[in-house]
């Protein structure tokens, strides 16, 4: 079954962070979508799971991608997002530093540009090292970057955090980085 969750939790990236239109679904302006519409649409497209099965996908998720609302009706990326949603973060004080991994092949540009959101609504921090050398370790060679979060706060730029913990920003500034 381990196999089979992990299949299954890329195919929800997948369809709620990117491609929801894959399986025909309609995210809701906060990425949400009925938890029992997603089940049936998965089943059409033969990715067959119950109600039980993709409550231990969301369970056990490594990443906590996924979050149901309170009374599990209603299903979610918790953030990663590359279609418009509003995820309904309040902006929040960041801790003095957080991280940002990824692979030394990015650095060059990074060093120029600072960290971009690209295609996706918002940059990814986190709190610790470990997590960003692995979230860095699916790029390539890592290179994990301290980021001033508290002193960009105090400039002006806004901080959330999602459900599964992960920091999030519009951008990273070259001068509140160290490499």
């Amino acid at each position: 079954m381990k196999q089979n969750i992990k299949k299954i939790s890329k195919f929800l990236s997948l369809v709620l962070r990117h491609k929801p239109e894959t399986i025909g679904l309609h995210l809701d302006e906060n990425g949400w979508v009925e938890t029992q519409e997603l089940l049936e649409k998965l089943a059409k497209n033969n990715k067959k799971i119950d109600l039980k099965g993709l409550k231990e996908v969301v369970e056990n998720n490594d990443k906590k991608r996924f979050a149901f609302n309170a009374d599990g009706t209603k299903i979610r990326a918790s953030q990663g997002h590359s279609v418009q949603v509003n995820l309904g973060y309040a902006p929040v004080e960041p801790p003095k530093v957080l991280f940002h991994g990824t692979a030394t092949r990015f650095l060059d540009s990074i060093k120029e540009q600072g960290l971009l959101k690209g295609n996706r609504h918002q940059v990814h921090l986190s709190k610790d090292v470990d997590t960003a050398i692995n979230v860095g370790n699916r790029h390539g060679k890592v290179v994990v970057m301290k980021v001033k979060a508290l002193e960009m706060h105090q400039a002006g730029f806004e901080f959330f955090v999602s459900e599964n913990q992960v920091w999030l920003t519009d951008q990273v500034p070259v001068e509140y980085l160290e490499f």
